[in-house]
């Protein structure tokens, strides 16, 4: 094909655009350009296997050093794009480089949001979004340390976990009456406050930062004040307060942005040249008959393949349902499909909630709208299939562990 492909943001969606291109059969040329000096990778090792110890560092990248040159992929890192020119078709870096392109596909990911209070500039407060990030934290997570985790969302428990295991004194502070109360409803996120209380944590709710207070030299992070009055001793501050999608040079060329890049089924945004995947991508979604933005991995793995497909000319909607995974101590679980706070009537549990060996199912109307197994395994095919199914599911025998979830699909 004519023209060339130029794809902003080097992180998995990128690297994984470029290798569907190639793998599509693309031979046009390919740039991919990445702030950060380190080729692409993927993020969850960051708060999970690498920051926890039992994954090598190399296993987050995504390909191995030569692959680019091999499949004729100009990989720039440490260029930050500055502007996308739509009129002159052509991409500006920081350098002043212009890079012509007949299609761009933005994944420039999200950053983490800020924590702004007195003392938020002090050393020793840690965000974590970057794979120095992790190797920094992982360094400081040593024995003995106290570590105030301020958030109560996924990074903020996952980091809760490895902070536990490696031996550090931990409290996380929620501002909910619950962690992930937002994500998960009352009936399950109370399974994760009583593990990581379990385990030893200083889980505490309705929890407010007042102020960051320094040690006694003045430069470093000594405590964590609350609006409550309490003061927390802490050697490290770990903010895991939600992320931003990064749309600053959509936003600049005039693309469509509302919590995001918003774009088609096949994720185009409103310039028809320009697509965007990953964290950025507010795609409208054919199953779900609404536009959703999904900040997890598996929407960077696989929405690469319906970008290079729309490129290459083919209708390939993209469609999966959203999916989330996670490792905390013991409990390992999988989410799937797509569940909103107020968006479902119940919770339907079966197997052991006490135990953590269960499917739990988000029903809404009698449908079955979201899953998640926790300690359980090779169902998730099963769960998607039974959203997908949209059928009304007796309420009974969906929590009859002893009833196939294969055949409930086959039912409806």
């Amino acid at each position: 094909m004519d023209g060339r492909v130029v794809v902003v943001g080097a992180g998995l969606a990128g690297a994984r655009t470029v290798e569907a291109l190639r793998t599509g059969g693309y031979a046009g040329p390919v740039a991919l350009i990445g702030t950060e000096t380190e080729r692409p990778y993927e993020r969850p090792p960051l708060s999970k296997g690498y920051l926890q110890g039992s994954d090598e560092r190399d296993a987050a990248f995504v390909h191995a050093p030569a692959w680019y040159a091999e499949h004729d992929v100009d990989l720039r890192t440490g260029t930050t794009v500055t502007a996308l020119d739509l009129a002159a078709g052509e991409v500006l870096d920081a350098t002043g480089v212009r890079t012509p392109f007949t299609h761009v596909v933005l994944a420039t990911g999200s950053e983490p949001r800020r924590l702004h209070v007195p003392g938020a500039h002090l050393d020793g407060i840690a965000y974590l979004r970057t794979l120095p990030d992790s190797d920094r934290l992982r360094a400081a997570l040593t024995a003995g340390r106290r570590v105030v985790v301020v958030g109560g969302g996924w990074i903020g428990l996952e980091v809760a976990a490895a902070a536990r295991a490696a031996g550090c004194e931990v409290a996380v502070l929620v501002r909910d009456v619950l962690p992930l109360l937002a994500v998960l409803g009352p009936e399950l996120a109370a399974l994760f406050a009583d593990l990581h209380r379990e385990h030893g944590v200083d889980l505490r709710t309705r929890a407010e930062v007042a102020e960051i207070l320094p040690a006694a030299d003045g430069a470093h992070v000594g405590a964590v004040a609350l609006t409550d009055g309490t003061r927390l001793p802490a050697d490290l501050v770990v903010v895991g307060i939600g992320a931003s999608p990064r749309t600053a040079l959509a936003e600049s060329a005039g693309l469509r942005v509302d919590d995001g890049v918003v774009v088609d089924a096949h994720l185009r945004a409103s310039d028809p040249r320009v697509l965007a995947v990953g964290d950025i991508a507010r795609a409208a979604h054919p199953f779900l008959g609404t536009h959703v933005r999904v900040e997890h991995w598996a929407t960077a793995l696989h929405q690469p393949e319906t970008a290079a497909a729309t490129i290459l000319g083919r209708d390939e909607p993209y469609d999966r349902l959203p999916y989330f995974f996670t490792d905390q101590y013991d409990l390992g679980m999988e989410m799937v499909g797509h569940v909103t706070r107020g968006g479902y009537d119940e919770v339907v549990v079966r197997g052991d909630l006490a135990a953590r060996e269960l499917v739990a199912f988000w029903r809404r109307d009698g449908r079955v709208v979201g899953g998640m197994n926790v300690n359980v395994w090779d169902v998730v095919d099963d769960v998607q299939a039974l959203v997908r199914s949209r059928a009304v599911v007796d309420r009974d025998r969906l929590a009859d562990p002893d009833v196939p979830l294969a055949s409930l699909v086959a039912d409806a």
